[in-house]
C-alpha cells in the first residue's frame, strides 16, 4: 500500500512545456497524466481521483485561476492540492488570489527540476497517507459497527431473557431466593411470594414462617438438605409440596447452590422455584386415565363373553352375523369414548352412532337433550340401541322403505327417558315369547343400569320406552385436591449434586 501509484494532472496549453514536465517527474513513480486545456483537465477529473495538480497560471480560453476556482466548487475536489507555475513575475495579490481559489504553492518560470520534485513528491505522499488514514478509519469504523452489533445482540438476548424470566414471575411459575447462611436473612423476589401465596407487605421472611408454608412430609427432606450443603455439597434439586395460607397444597421444585468463602464454609444459599402444580397434576389425569381404561378394558371383554355366550341363532352364518353386529356397537360406543379420553359418551353422538348403518334412507329422525354418560352407562345402552334397531331392520319399520323410525328422549329427575317409536313397516303383532333381542335389551337395561325397559306391540309399529337412572350415570371429572391421598405419587423426588 505504500507504493500505491497516485495520479499526478499536468495542466498546460504548450505541448513543449508538458513534455519538460514528464521527464522531470518521471522518476517519481507515479501515473502522470496531461491536459493540454482547462477543459481537457476537468473532463479527466470528473472520472478519475488525482493526488496533484500542476496547472500553469497563463492559458487561453480558461486560465490557471479560473480552472482553480471551478475545481474546488466541486465536494469531491476541495481538499485536492494544486501548485500553479506562472512564466511572469506575479505580485503579491496575485499570489493571494491563487491561494484563495486553492492553490497550495507556486513554482516560478524556469523550473528547477529538484525543486518541483520535491514540491509533488511531498504533496503526492501526503495524499497517499490521508488515502491510508481514510482506509484505516473506515476499517475502524466497520470494527466499531460490527462490534456494536455483537453488543446490541448481547444486550438484546439479555433482555429478551429478562423478559421471559418477567413473564414467569408475572405468571406466578417461578421465583428466586436468597438465604444468609451467616446472620439467616432471607430475600425474596415477586415469584416466590406469588408461588407461596403470601403477601410481601404483611409476611415475614423468617426461617419458622417459611418452614410453616411447607408440606409436613417434605419439612425432613428439605432440613436434611441444609445439613448435606454443610458436609460439603455443592447443589440440590427436590420436588416438595408447599402448603398455602388459603389450604391449596401445590407442587414445587427447586434447585439450589450454596457460595463458600476460601475455607470452604458456606456463607449464602441462592435457588430458585418452579411450579409444577399443572405437570404433577396433568401425571395425576394420566395415571387415573390409564387405571380407567383397563377397567373399561376388561368391562368390554366381559361383555364381549357375555354376548358370545349367550347370542343364540339357527345356524352358524346367523349366529356369526349376530355376534358381529354386537361386537360392532361394542366398537362403536369405544370409539366414542376414547375421543372424550374414556371421560364418558355424548347421547347424540352415541345414537347417531348406533343407527349410522340405516341412517341413509331418511327414515330416522332423532331428537333430545344433551346428556354426558358414564362408560359404563353408554357401552350398556349402546348394546341396546343395537338390538333394536337390528330388530328393526329385520322385521319393523326399517324393513321396509314406506317406515319410520323415531329416537327422542329427555332428562327427567336425574333419569333418562328415551322413547322408540317406529311406524309405516310392515304390521305388527304382539309376539307369543320374547326373543333374544328384546331379552337382550331387558336384561341389560334392568339389570345392569336399574332402569325400566316397556314394549308396547301396535299395530302400526313397535313402541319401546327406556327409563335410565342417572344418578350415577353423569360423567364428571376428578379434582386434583380430592384424589385420595393413596392415590398420588410419591410425595418427595430428591437428588444431590
Amino acid at each position: 500500500m505504500d507504493h500505491e501509484k497516485v495520479n499526478i494532472l499536468l495542466v498546460d496549453d504548450q505541448p513543449a512545456k508538458l513534455l519538460a514536465y514528464e521527464v522531470i517527474l518521471k522518476e517519481l513513480g507515479e501515473n502522470l497524466v496531461v491536459a493540454s486545456s482547462g477543459r481537457e483537465a476537468l473532463e479527466f477529473l470528473l472520472k478519475n481521483e488525482v493526488a496533484v495538480i500542476l496547472v500553469d497560471v497563463c492559458m487561453p480560453e480558461l486560465d490557471g485561476f479560473e480552472l482553480a476556482a471551478m475545481i474546488r466548487e466541486h465536494p469531491r475536489f476541495q481538499k485536492t492540492a494544486m501548485i500553479f507555475i506562472s512564466a511572469i513575475q506575479v505580485s503579491d495579490f496575485d499570489r493571494l488570489r491563487g491561494y484563495e481559489m486553492g492553490a497550495v504553492d507556486y513554482v516560478p518560470v524556469p523550473v528547477v527540476p529538484e525543486v518541483l520534485r520535491a514540491k509533488i513528491r511531498v504533496f503526492a505522499e501526503l495524499y497517499r497517507k490521508t488515502r491510508q488514514l481514510e482506509r484505516l478509519n473506515a476499517e475502524l469504523e466497520d470494527r466499531v459497527r460490527a462490534r456494536t452489533a455483537e453488543l446490541e445482540q448481547s444486550t438484546t438476548r439479555l433482555v429478551e431473557s429478562e423478559q421471559r424470566r418477567s413473564m414467569a414471575i408475572a405468571a406466578g411459575k417461578m421465583g428466586s431466593w436468597d438465604w444468609d447462611w451467616a446472620n439467616g436473612d432471607w430475600m425474596w423476589d415477586e415469584g416466590q411470594y406469588k408461588i407461596f401465596g403470601v403477601d410481601p407487605k404483611s409476611f415475614e421472611l423468617s426461617s419458622g414462617n417459611i418452614q410453616a408454608l411447607f408440606h409436613p412430609d417434605d419439612v425432613c427432606e428439605l432440613r436434611q438438605a441444609w445439613v448435606d450443603f454443610a458436609k460439603g455439597v455443592k447443589s440440590y434439586e427436590v420436588e416438595f409440596r408447599i402448603m398455602r395460607p388459603d389450604g391449596e397444597v401445590r407442587w414445587c421444585v427447586g434447585t439450589a447452590a450454596a457460595t463458600r468463602d476460601r475455607n470452604g464454609k458456606v456463607v449464602r444459599v441462592s435457588g430458585v422455584t418452579v411450579d409444577i402444580t399443572d405437570r404433577k397434576r396433568a401425571e395425576e389425569r394420566q395415571n387415573l386415565l390409564t387405571r380407567e381404561v383397563d377397567h373399561r378394558a376388561k368391562n368390554a371383554l366381559a361383555l364381549a363373553q357375555s354376548i358370545v355366550r349367550l347370542t343364540r341363532a339357527q345356524n352358524m352364518n346367523a349366529y356369526v352375523r349376530a355376534v358381529e353386529g354386537r361386537i360392532t356397537a361394542l366398537a362403536r360406543v369405544h370409539t366414542v369414548l376414547s375421543l372424550s379420553s374414556w371421560q364418558g359418551a355424548e347421547m347424540r353422538r352415541l345414537v347417531s352412532e348406533e343407527i349410522a348403518p340405516y341412517s341413509e334412507a331418511g327414515q330416522i329422525q332423532i331428537k333430545g337433550a344433551e346428556a354426558q354418560l358414564l362408560p359404563a352407562t353408554a357401552q350398556t345402552l349402546a348394546l341396546a340401541l343395537h338390538e333394536l334397531v337390528t330388530n328393526s331392520a329385520k322385521y319393523g319399520s326399517l324393513s321396509a322403505l314406506s317406515g319410520r323410525l323415531a329416537i327422542t328422549w329427555e332428562i327427567q329427575d336425574e333419569t333418562l327417558i328415551l322413547a322408540w317409536v317406529e311406524t309405516g313397516g310392515p304390521a305388527v303383532t304382539t309376539p307369543t315369547q320374547k326373543g333374544f333381542g328384546t331379552r337382550s335389551v331387558i336384561a341389560s337395561i334392568e339389570t345392569q343400569l336399574g332402569g325400566r325397559a316397556d314394549f308396547d306391540w301396535r299395530p302400526e309399529g313397535l313402541v319401546c320406552r327406556l327409563t335410565v337412572p342417572l344418578k350415577t350415570g353423569i360423567a364428571e371429572t376428578t379434582p386434583y385436591r380430592d384424589v385420595p391421598e393413596h392415590e398420588r405419587q410419591p410425595a418427595l423426588s430428591f437428588r444431590a449434586v
